[in-house]
């Protein structure tokens, strides 16, 4: 798949996207948002960004972090802790679904749990279910989250070149790098997204909706 691009000013970009959000209409209790991209440019900071717009055109809207539904850290290291493979499949996807989408999709109960487990003590965060007022959008932010079959609304990818992301990932990170090359490879998350947005300059964003 062939996109074309256009700048976009990274100071309205956020109104941008919002506004592109707030034209889909839900298909359930919520709209489901994707918001992919490598840790590197900070995917859930690109979501929390869109909420104050998204609030002055009058929908509700939250950020929720991928990472806190990862697996159990005894399942995400049992090959250590720096396993590609492994890496691959942190996210606990079923307990995303059970939990978060299926909820807020057609014929949900429209409550969601807005975190599972801390994923810096592993521990249960135990938050309380949410209730999520009609229309309300909510964003899961995160790595590696297309190409899982997950019922997402709408799906945004931040893509950021190989390259890019070696000059803007830690180093105790590089190890996961491999793995963001073999999403990239493998699921093509900048074509299948229904939006992408070219980050490898913040700075200097472009576009394709």
């Amino acid at each position: 798949m062939s996109r074309r691009y256009r700048p976009a000013d990274p100071a309205t970009l956020p109104d941008l996207v919002a506004g592109l959000l707030h034209a889909a209409p839900p298909p359930g209790v919520a709209l489901r948002v994707a918001i992919d991209g490598p840790a590197c440019v900070a995917p859930a900071a690109f979501a929390d960004a869109l909420v104050a717009p998204l609030r002055a055109l009058g929908r509700p809207a939250v950020t929720i972090r991928a990472e806190t539904f990862w697996r159990d850290a005894s399942l995400r290291l049992e090959h250590g802790r720096e396993d590609v493979d492994s890496y691959l499949g942190w996210l606990d996807s079923a307990a995303l679904r059970r939990e978060v989408l299926d909820p807020l999709g057609a014929g949900g109960s429209g409550r969601y749990l807005p975190s599972l487990r801390d994923p810096a003590t592993d521990r249960a965060t135990r938050e309380p279910a949410r209730p999520a007022a009609g229309g309300t959008i909510v964003m899961v932010a995160g790595e590696l989250l297309l190409g899982l079959a997950l019922p997402f609304d709408v799906t945004i990818h931040l893509t950021v070149s190989p390259a890019a992301r070696w000059r803007r990932t830690a180093p105790a990170a590089a190890w996961t790098l491999e793995a963001l090359d073999r999403y990239d490879a493998q699921v093509r998350p900048a074509d299948i997204a229904d939006v992408a947005i070219r980050y490898d300059d913040p700075a200097h964003p472009a576009i394709s909706a």
